[in-house]
């Protein structure tokens, strides 16, 4: 696993990808969760816990001394949190 994870170009839109992807595959079955358990229907940490993975991966890479990936992972985190923001104040 680590063999594939060294092969990944240090580029910051490759970090963009991984951010982008990772919390969003569990956001949608949280989301359909949320949608579908009425003890759920409030559990909103439950989406902060989707882009909190993104900081364990950023952390990951950094410590691989691939900083571009964290750079670009840590820019999809804001994008990220800005929606989660939006989300809950609309």
């Amino acid at each position: 696993m680590k063999d594939r994870i060294s092969r990944i170009s240090n580029t910051v839109w490759n970090g963009c990808a991984i951010g982008f992807i990772a919390p969003a595959l569990p956001g949608v079955l949280v989301w359909f969760l949320m949608q579908n358990v009425s003890a759920l229907k409030e559990a909103d940490l439950l989406l902060i816990g989707c882009v909190a993975i993104n900081a364990f991966l950023m952390n990951y890479f950094f410590k691989l001394h691939k900083e571009n990936i964290g750079r670009g992972i840590l820019s999809v985190t804001f994008l990220w949190a800005f929606a989660f923001f939006f989300y809950k104040v609309f």
